[in-house]
């Protein structure tokens, strides 16, 4: 037996459209997981996702929500259940970094679409699965983290940093809750992954300064984040929980 495949699985990925949710979609399918795309405003990614997935003879949905918004979790869990009949893995994706602001210039609505996008949404779909989960006593959480969190982000991303750090701390804290109780909560914390995050927010001189800092020398790949999300999410970590896994080439220790 393949201790890393999901046959027979049910998986959610929010922000599965695009990047490092996108990734994580196809390897998450690719190990034999029926798969809930959720999305916030690309559907015409989501949508290539879920064709890929179905083209290689697997089975997808996608979903769209608003994970800040009170009730929106519960809905996308509850129409991932209806489809296949109950969600054994949960890969929390979904986070931005909005903008660039230092904090002295941050308006208040700015800091809590931030806090919302990254942290709210994240203890959102994570009370709106335990709801199935605990009953049945079995399940797999994983939360994205940032290196971010450890090392305090770039200039104007002070709060972002907070809000993935707050993730880490929820993630310890969610893992000894219901660890006991058959689920296991896990985080992953990339560092400089080359996506399209880094296209909007990062300049070229600023990537090629942050890359001579990685030992490895390069910028990590949104499929090298996907297998690490796909090992914790798999019966091959049956025995990790409450770990958060830095994928970022050496640069950061935590």
């Amino acid at each position: 037996m393949n201790a890393f495949r999901l046959d027979g699985k049910v998986a959610l990925v929010t922000g599965g459209a695009s990047g490092i949710g996108r990734a994580v979609s196809l390897a998450l399918a690719g190990a034999g997981a029926r798969l809930a795309v959720h999305y916030f405003s690309s559907e015409e990614g989501a949508e290539e996702v879920a064709q890929a997935i179905r083209a290689a003879k697997g089975e997808a949905l996608t979903v769209k929500a608003n994970l800040a918004v009170r009730g929106e979790a519960d809905r996308v869990v509850a129409a991932t259940i209806e489809a296949f009949g109950g969600v054994d893995v949960l890969v929390n994706n979904a986070g931005h970094l909005i903008q660039r602001c230092p904090v002295a210039e941050m308006p208040d609505e700015l800091y809590h679409t931030i806090m919302d996008v990254n942290m709210t949404s994240t203890f959102l779909m994570c009370r709106a699965v335990l709801c199935h989960m605990l009953p049945r006593g079995s399940g797999s959480i994983v939360n994205m983290a940032s290196a971010a969190a450890f090392a305090g982000g770039g200039n104007g991303a002070a709060i972002y940093a907070a809000s993935k750090a707050a993730v880490v701390g929820f993630t310890r804290a969610l893992s000894k809750e219901v660890g006991g109780k058959g689920i296991r909560v896990n985080a992953v914390a990339p560092g400089q992954i080359g996506t399209q995050f880094h296209d909007r927010f990062s300049t070229p001189e600023g990537r090629a300064n942050t890359i001579k800092t990685i030992p490895l020398g390069r910028e990590g790949a949104a499929e090298e984040v996907a297998q690490v999300v796909l090992f914790l999410a798999s019966p091959a970590a049956s025995f990790v929980n409450g770990e958060v896994s830095g994928v970022n080439g050496g640069m950061y220790f935590h």
